[in-house]
């Protein structure tokens, strides 16, 4: 099949990511019956924790969800271009000029302060519509909302708007992936504190959420009436510590093919800058991968410092030299791996498995970072069970 006729941009490259959507399921509904009673509205945003914004959209309002989470109101706008038609909240800020398209598409606005919030309801009226909205408050991030002390001034507002209907009032948890949770129970009071308004002035309480992925495995108090999840979604631990109380499968897989094979001499160094030189003769692969896909530079060995390893045939090789912009240089010892072969990245082969946890560790990042950072340019194949549905990461889903 020449380049002309391959169906699908996604079978091109020798190097890509697995999305398995069978998992995402099982992990939605374990974080549904953690939670119990309260409204699991995953996050979406940053193309889906770099497992495609759209495809993981329709996948999740297959899955019966109702709401998703972004961060902005582009994410939005790529989720209803994809054919998502459930609630869609941004969580971000928002420039005034944007407000209209929140309202043109349906989507949930954050109110952090009162002056957005006028501008929201002057936006909705300028429209002749209803603006929906929940509003932000502060109880120790120092990021957008206001703070708690003075939240009362912002729901009182809210009651005044023409225009703007309020369906909830949230927050966000700065430390509850620390190990002393004393902080994370503190915000909750004083998000508590701010959202007794209502029942102080004996009127109906929005919707009340707080909880994102630590929080909703570790403070049963904080899932309140709906919780985030983002990273737990995708079957990825905030922190370690974390994986046994919600445990959660990885939807992500990264593999690449062999594109060269060479036997290095012993005193050759590899790659930019020499940083590694062989002791003895050795056999060295070429991946079509590196650091401009998110496979970071950092990941490569060097004369002091171990580097990170793929597997092949079921065995972990480590990566020498630095790792390129498009390219990554792997000692394979004595297997028997020549061009064509499959390598995994993240994943498992037999018994063994690397994590994107593992990448993280090796890389100096977090494991946010490290799924977040997988380019646009890998190709994400979408399946469920053993049936393929390749897919770009930001196209349609198939």
């Amino acid at each position: 099949m020449t380049v002309e006729t391959m169906a699908d941009p996604a079978e091109l490259r020798p190097t890509w990511c697995d999305i398995d959507l069978a998992a995402l399921d099982r992990n939605l509904a374990a974080i549904r019956r953690h939670v119990g009673g309260a409204e699991v509205v995953p996050v979406v945003k940053a193309n889906a924790y770099g497992h495609g914004i759209g495809p993981i959209g329709m996948a999740l309002q297959a899955a019966g969800v109702t709401c998703v989470a972004v961060a902005y109101v582009e994410e939005a706008l790529a989720l209803r271009a994809a054919g998502v038609s459930i609630d869609i909240h941004v969580l971000g800020g928002a420039v005034k000029r944007q407000i209209p398209l929140f309202v043109e598409h349906d989507l949930i606005l954050t109110a952090p302060s009162i002056e957005k919030l006028r501008q929201i309801d002057e936006a909705a009226a300028a429209a002749g519509a209803t603006a929906r909205a929940h509003l932000k408050i502060d109880t120790g991030m120092e990021r957008i909302g206001i703070h708690h002390y003075n939240a009362d001034q912002l729901l009182a507002e809210s009651l005044g708007c023409r225009c703007v209907r309020v369906e909830g009032v949230f927050s966000h948890f700065a430390n509850a992936d620390a190990v002393d949770l004393t902080d994370a129970r503190r915000q909750l009071e004083r998000f508590s504190e701010a959202v007794s308004f209502y029942e102080r002035r004996s009127l109906p309480t929005p919707v009340r959420h707080m909880a994102a992925s630590a929080a909703i495995a570790r403070l049963p108090e904080a899932h309140l009436d709906r919780v985030r999840p983002g990273i737990a979604l995708y079957g990825i631990a905030p922190t370690p510590e974390i994986a046994a109380e919600l445990p959660t499968e990885p939807v992500l897989s990264w593999h690449s093919e062999v594109v060269y094979f060479k036997v290095v001499p012993q005193g050759a160094s590899v790659g930019y800058g020499s940083t590694w030189t062989a002791d003895h003769q050795i056999r060295v692969i070429t991946l079509p991968v590196g650091y401009a896909d998110g496979y970071a530079r950092s990941l490569g060995a060097g004369s002091t410092r171990q580097g990170a390893s793929v597997l092949i045939d079921g065995a972990p090789h480590p990566v020498v030299g630095h790792v390129c912009m498009d390219q990554t240089m792997v000692n394979i010892s004595d297997s028997s791996a020549y061009n064509g072969d499959w390598v995994t990245l993240v994943g498992r082969q037999g018994d063994q498995r690397i994590t994107v946890t593992d990448l993280a560790r090796w890389s100096g990042r977090s494991p946010y970072e490290v799924l977040t950072g997988i380019s646009l340019r890998v190709p994400r194949r979408y399946r469920r069970d053993d049936a393929p549905q390749c897919g770009l990461a930001t196209g349609e889903a198939r």
